[in-house]
């Protein structure tokens, strides 16, 4: 094969000594270019591997499923059709019922807010977190199961009630996040009613004559009452981050009081005719000392904040509506796993009484509904009784989350999926706020309390759903108090929980 020439450089005599060194120039140009064309194809090679790289981290995010967890405050079970309910009519949560898995017998480990709320987000009971009552800052230490998510990637947010960082209010996105990477909308404290955006920032929008902060609704309408305004966050933040996998916690201040709603859910219900609870009125020997009723909650008092609260779930329901609805617009419904719950119960006038903090059902049990039709049955009922403790294990198990993540909860994604092991312990462990002890087991038949103020009471929650009998003493229970105690003594032996040491309960747990 002839040689290629060196064509001479342009501009220079064909008999000029510098040809020679034009032509080397020209010799060492080609080589340089030579090796950029490989270069370049080296890269083109590396860009197609990155991109199959990339597109297969891509496709493996999209498979992570997302989180949406709607929390309501002081919310009894009863008031939803699912558990029962016939005055609101909650079609939304209904459907997520209806669709994935509701729990009968889900509890507040302890029925206050802000103990709920850190063992629900850690697996850690109130004693380790050291959330034991209210206004408690949560630890540093503790971990979350958003910390958990943040590290592998999720877009993670809250808004509404926090209630772990000590007694400010309301405190607008507290400087430790615990992994809700966008906590904007996160407030400490406070069952504010209107809220609003300025120059960006959230603030209540409801204020006394002196400019100061307060519950009133004040004119709140469907963009700024609390519900709607936090649910529209929500909202915001599913849009935004659509694409990729999320956790959001949105944490609603209502059906707690103040007993008022906006328009029209304020006049829904006023013309309802209130049930009055059967338990409101009983005689002294029905009542043990932790759950004595107040004087002050009546028939009439009863007729005249039920209607509210009412409204209050239904308002709560439309917008879980619209965030379904959202969750469906974005095309992220069926990869979306849905939470629906609340940190404790409203005993709504039972036994003669208002709010929680007490073992009674109304106030410890509170609604758990999950949907997440990839992996969990439809219509599914779990029965055996479980607390806020074991949200955490179970939560990362159902999101195939690999790793170890200690907690003292168990996971319960077998009940979940009804596939439980008959090796799996019906018995779950409350314990209440300091100041008026009680410990208490619980299974889906039997609640056994031990407190520091009364006698032993053991209640059979399927044949005595108003909780008026005590059970305790009589013969034909014996096995099955032996077999509760046994059980709350290696809980209270495990998880160093002090109230067995109070004189009384631990005379009741270790005597035989």
């Amino acid at each position: 094969m002839a040689c290629m020439r060196e064509k001479p450089v342009v501009g220079l005599d064909p008999n000029s000594n510098l040809i020679v060194v034009a032509a080397k120039e020209q010799r060492s140009k080609r080589s340089m270019i030579r090796r950029s064309i490989q270069s370049m194809k080296t890269i083109a090679k590396s860009a197609v591997a990155m991109s199959a790289i990339f597109l297969s981290a891509t496709l493996y995010a999209s498979d992570k499923p997302n989180l949406l967890i709607i929390q309501t405050d002081e919310h009894h079970f009863g008031t939803l059709g699912c558990y029962g309910g016939t005055i609101v009519e909650t079609q939304n949560i209904d459907w997520l019922a209806e669709q994935g898995v509701l729990c009968t017998s889900f509890y507040a480990v302890t029925p206050v807010c802000s103990p709920s709320r850190a063992s629900l987000i850690s697996g850690r009971y109130p004693q380790k977190t050291p959330v034991v009552t209210n206004n408690i800052p949560l630890n540093n230490n503790v971990i979350t199961f958003a910390s958990i998510l943040s590290g592998q990637g999720y877009a993670t947010g809250f808004a509404g009630k926090w209630h772990l960082d000590g007694n400010r209010k309301p405190q607008w996105s507290p400087e430790r996040k615990f992994g809700f990477q966008d906590n904007r909308f996160m407030f400490n404290r406070g069952h504010w009613k209107k809220f609003s955006i300025d120059d960006g920032k959230p603030e209540i929008a409801a204020r006394d004559e002196k400019g100061q902060p307060t519950y009133n609704l004040d004119g709140a309408n469907a963009t700024t009452f609390s519900t709607d305004f936090l649910c529209d966050r929500a909202v915001d933040f599913i849009k935004r981050n659509s694409n990729n996998s999320f956790c959001y916690y949105v944490s609603l201040p209502d059906p707690h009081g103040p007993n008022t709603v906006r328009a029209p859910y304020d006049k829904m219900y006023a013309d309802v005719k209130v049930p009055i609870p059967l338990t409101l009125m009983r005689s002294p020997g029905q009542v043990p000392n932790w759950g004595k009723p107040d004087s002050k909650v009546t028939a009439a008092q009863l007729r005249r904040i039920m209607p509210a609260y009412y409204g209050m779930v239904k308002c709560i329901d439309d917008n879980v509506g619209k965030l379904i609805q959202t969750l469906k617009d974005e095309e992220v419904l069926d990869n979306t796993i849905i939470v629906f719950t609340s940190d404790h119960g409203d005993l709504c006038g039972e036994h003669g009484r208002l709010n929680k903090g007490v073992p009674y059902e109304g106030s410890a049990r509170i609604p758990f509904v999950i949907y997440y039709p990839k992996m969990l049955p439809k219509g599914h009922l779990v029965h055996e009784a479980l607390t806020t403790v074991d949200f955490f294990p179970t939560i990362l198990s159902v999101m195939g989350v690999q790793g170890n993540h200690p907690s003292d909860g168990r996971n319960a994604m077998d009940l979940f999926q009804d596939n439980a092991q008959s090796e799996w312990q019906d018995l779950t462990f409350l314990r209440s706020t300091p100041g008026s002890e009680w410990l208490a087991a619980v299974s889906k038949q039997y609640k056994l309390v031990f407190s520091a103020s009364d006698r032993p009471w053991l209640i059979d929650l399927q044949n005595d759903p108003q909780e008026v009998t005590n059970l305790f003493g009589n013969p034909k229970y014996v096995k099955i108090i032996a077999q509760m105690r046994a059980g709350l003594v290696r809980y209270v032996k495990e998880h160093n929980d002090t109230h067995a040491r109070i004189p009384q309960i631990q005379s009741q747990l270790f005597s035989r």
